[in-house]
């Protein structure tokens, strides 16, 4: 197995890359901060344009006979899902002589079981007055069948164990009956036995007599004590409604709910589109290591610190990209990947630099007239198309400019420089597209010096360099030697790879 193999399995791709999602949602904060204003706006239109309707709320105590210490609260919930029934709404609407059917004045109110013996009435009308009269007609109509019920349970337990009392009485005059025709002092043992049995069953017969006609009472006593427990303890009022309490709290449930919508939908979108935004990402895709970087040209409505920051990072670039001009054999030609404004911004600052060795012209390869709109001082290089770039003096130094955007022709990119640095903005290509362009310019034979970064992320402390190989990892101009082809043209050829060592090992990795 050799080192390039070995260090592919050892680090081998995630299927999703948080660090370059994470980036690229935090690169469309455009995205959700639109989204997150727009759900602020609109839960506060919202608030103030739909205000509530007037509501009335009351509180009614309600007492079970059931009720327990341990109870979760499913006798209240019981309640509740009582309140909304068309008994009970049919009476609310007798008593206030309403002509509303009562399915449609169930979707006006709820109730709420606040605990286990406490109900929360809500009722909403087309008025305050109206809300109230109606709240306390559903109150008293709740607490009027509650009654009832709890009268009518009381009444039939009761009526069960009198009845059963009379039923023991009955069986009492028997057995009364049976021991007043015997003579306790027969000498018959048999005779004694029964007798005795007797005795004991009229024994039973008394206590459990005694026992229903206690219950039954208990059953009647308690009633009244449950019914005095079922009361309206709040009176029905109208609920305040605040606009600009109502406004806040929509504005940031839309707030919160625009910007949730938003990260997800960054994230989809970064996922689906598929475009890197990590250095470390950008370099492998294109082959070639990241040279240098520079912000996003600044507008004119930019701070003055952006604008010395931008200026400085230009300064730096274009000694960087002249000092790797002159010590280039071949023109060296700059290829921009969704910026065609930092490229021609980079070319005019490069031939600047170097207009101080010798005459420069600038070869405009671009598609659109970027190079003629950028403002020129006196004395700056001369731009010529690329028609006219066969008239350009041998002695004159050129710098080619053109791009790599879908929709190129690639064949004239041969033109423009036998080498090339390649200006890509961070997150503007597919990584289908940085393929084709590190294959088509492998195929013409044009090696990529490095690649330039325009707009990068400012947290990315991923590494943009290269290191399994020089062919792909180029720091410099590649000073190649010609040679003749079979069609007698003189072609230039990349040197030899030396092949790398893995260390303590015999293998090599080529």
């Amino acid at each position: 197995m050799t080192a390039n193999t070995t260090a592919e399995s050892s680090t081998s791709t995630p299927l999703l890359d948080l660090q370059a999602l994470v980036v690229s949602v935090r690169r469309r904060r455009r995205l959700w901060c639109s989204l997150a204003l727009i759900g602020l706006l609109l839960g506060a239109a919202f608030a103030v344009l739909r205000p509530p309707p007037p509501t009335a709320a009351t509180k009614v105590l309600v007492a079970h006979q059931e009720d327990q210490p341990n109870d979760t609260g499913t006798l209240i919930r019981t309640d509740v899902e009582l309140l909304k029934t068309t008994r009970i709404a049919s009476k609310a609407l007798q008593s206030l002589k309403s002509p509303d059917k009562p399915e449609d004045f169930m979707r006006d109110y709820r109730g709420t079981g606040l605990t286990n013996n406490l109900m929360q009435i809500d009722v909403t009308a087309d008025s305050e007055a109206k809300a109230v009269a109606r709240a306390k007609a559903l109150a008293e109509a709740f607490v009027a069948d509650h009654v009832r019920r709890m009268r009518e349970t009381a009444k039939a337990e009761a009526k069960a164990l009198l009845d059963q009392r009379e039923r023991m009485r009955d069986e009492l005059d028997k057995v009364n009956e049976a021991i007043g025709g015997r003579s306790p002092e027969s000498g018959d043992p048999k005779e004694s036995a029964s007798i005795e049995s007797l005795f004991s069953r009229r024994a039973e017969l008394n206590s459990r007599i005694a026992d229903f006609a206690q219950r039954a009472e208990e059953a009647r006593v308690g009633t009244p004590r449950l019914i005095a427990g079922t009361q309206i303890v709040d009176a029905p009022r109208a609920v305040p409604h605040s606009v600009p309490k109502a406004a806040v709290t929509s504005a940031g449930i839309g707030l919160v709910l625009g910007f949730v919508l938003g990260i997800a939908v960054a994230a989809v979108a970064t996922v689906v589109a598929d475009r890197p935004v990590l250095r470390r990402d950008i370099a492998a895709h294109l082959g070639a290591s990241v040279i240098a970087e520079l912000p996003r040209l600044p507008r004119r409505t930019a701070r003055l610190w952006q604008l010395r920051r931008t200026r400085a990072a230009r300064a730096r670039l274009a000694t960087s990209l002249a000092r790797t001009v002159r010590g280039a054999a071949e023109p060296v030609s700059l290829l921009e990947l969704g910026s065609a404004r930092s490229v021609g911004v980079i070319a005019l600052d490069v031939a600047r630099a170097l207009a101080t060795d010798g005459p420069v012209v600038i070869v405009d390869g671009l598609p659109g007239p970027q190079l003629a709109r950028l403002h020129t001082e006196s004395g700056d290089p001369e731009v010529v198309s690329g028609e006219r770039a066969e008239a350009v003096p041998q002695q004159t130094r050129r710098i080619g400019v053109g791009s790599v955007a879908p929709g190129t022709a690639w064949t004239d990119l041969r033109f423009l420089g036998a080498q090339t640095v390649l200006v890509v903005r961070a997150g503007h290509g597919r990584t289908a597209w940085l393929h084709t362009v590190a294959r088509q310019l492998d195929d013409l034979d044009i090696p990529v010096i490095g690649v330039v970064l325009i707009d990068p992320d400012p947290r990315d402390r991923t590494d943009g360099t290269l290191w399994d190989g020089l062919h792909s990892a180029l720091r410099g101009p590649v000073n190649r030697l010609p040679r003749q082809n079979g069609t007698g043209q003189l072609r230039t050829e990349r040197p030899p790879v030396p092949a790398a060592r893995v260390p303590n090992s015999d293998q090599e990795a080529r």
